[in-house]
């Protein structure tokens, strides 16, 4: 079973996120809408944001952050973002037991 949010291409996991900027902490928040909303402390500005997702996906799956690209929505809040065969899933995306 699949999550709109999220489907695999290969082994590369494909994410539909919703991103929130100057947030306390860096976070999964749940599920808005058909995204995944992540929040994260940096300021969206000059790509800082961007830089600090594909750093917090990276830690969430075991990857290197160069494995973590942002595909679409490069200045918006609505990404879409593609994990080079990720060696952890984001314990949103486990299968339920």
């Amino acid at each position: 079973m699949s999550a709109s949010w999220y489907r695999w291409d290969g082994s590369d996991l494909i994410l539909h996120l919703h991103v929130q900027t100057r947030a306390k902490i860096n976070e999964l928040a749940g599920i808005h809408g058909d995204a995944l909303k992540i929040r994260l402390t940096a300021p969206p500005v000059e790509g800082k944001a961007n830089e600090s997702l594909r750093a917090f996906l990276s830690e969430q799956c075991g990857v290197a952050k160069s494995q973590v690209t942002v595909i679409s929505g490069d200045t918006s809040r609505e990404k879409r973002v593609r994990i080079a065969s990720p060696r952890r899933l984001l314990p949103c995306v486990l299968p339920s037991a």
